[in-house]
């Protein structure tokens, strides 16, 4: 008996077809329904309840983010947005879509999706990674919150770096700090925000200040009035300290 349930959405029978034919290789998940169109699968979703959507975009009447905004993003399943564009991803990130598959799918591209679904429908208590979008010189970049390794204050804007490249995103560190907070964000002063599962070690520095030392090589230093609560944070995730 298979785990978990799919929905499949699109108006192209060939479409689903290649859906569940894909999906064939995954004995956990069964299909618990085909739908045509935006209504089918609003009325399938209270129906049949599924654990994931494999959803296009584009369907008659009702497309798949018309779909999401009127279901809302809380009370959908985990969504595969399917498409035979790719110019919709960074919008598809933003209705936090798990994957976003462009037609025709490769088999080994679906494996490395159906990969991350797993994980996550594993572990139903932990938030599905929800995205930033931020601008560059070459447009949109998505950058998913668990891969950020910390964020400091810069005037208006927050600067969010991966290693050691960094982006500017509009938005004070004080909002971001209520959307990362799940995701185990901490203040390290009053200006930075460090990701605890990205901490490898806290050290002295020469001044006698604490500083918490990144995987990436970061070294961040640790305000005298959070060092007790940051040091005792890194100690519950089984860091040294």
């Amino acid at each position: 008996m298979a785990d978990w349930k799919a929905l499949i959405a699109d108006d192209e029978p060939s479409a689903r077809r290649g859906v569940r034919q894909l999906l064939a290789a995954f004995p956990e998940f069964g299909v618990s329904g085909e739908c045509r169109n935006g209504a089918e699968v609003l009325a399938a979703l209270d129906s049949s309840q599924p654990d994931v959507v494999f959803l296009d975009i584009q369907m008659p009447g009702m497309g798949g983010f018309e779909v999401i905004r009127r279901r809302t993003p809380e009370r959908m399943p985990a969504v595969v947005f399917l498409t035979a564009y790719d110019q919709y991803a960074i919008r598809a990130f933003e209705a936090q879509a798990l994957d976003y598959l462009v037609k025709p799918v490769t088999e080994a591209r679906f494996a490395a999706t159906m990969k991350r679904l797993m994980r996550q429908l594993r572990a139903p208590l932990v938030r599905s990674d929800e995205s930033i979008v931020v601008s560059t010189a070459r447009g949109s970049t998505v950058l998913r919150v668990p891969e950020i390794d910390w964020m400091e204050s810069a005037g208006n804007y927050a600067r969010l770096w991966i290693g050691s490249r960094s982006y500017l995103l509009r938005e004070s560190l004080h909002v971001l700090e209520d959307r990362v907070r799940d995701y185990g964000f901490l203040r390290a002063h009053r200006r930075a925000l460090v990701r605890l599962s990205g901490v490898r070690e806290l050290i002295w520095s020469n001044d006698g200040g604490l500083m918490t030392v990144l995987a990436s090589g970061a070294k961040i230093p640790i305000s005298r009035r959070r060092r007790t609560a940051f040091a005792t944070a890194v100690r519950g995730m089984g860091r040294p300290a």
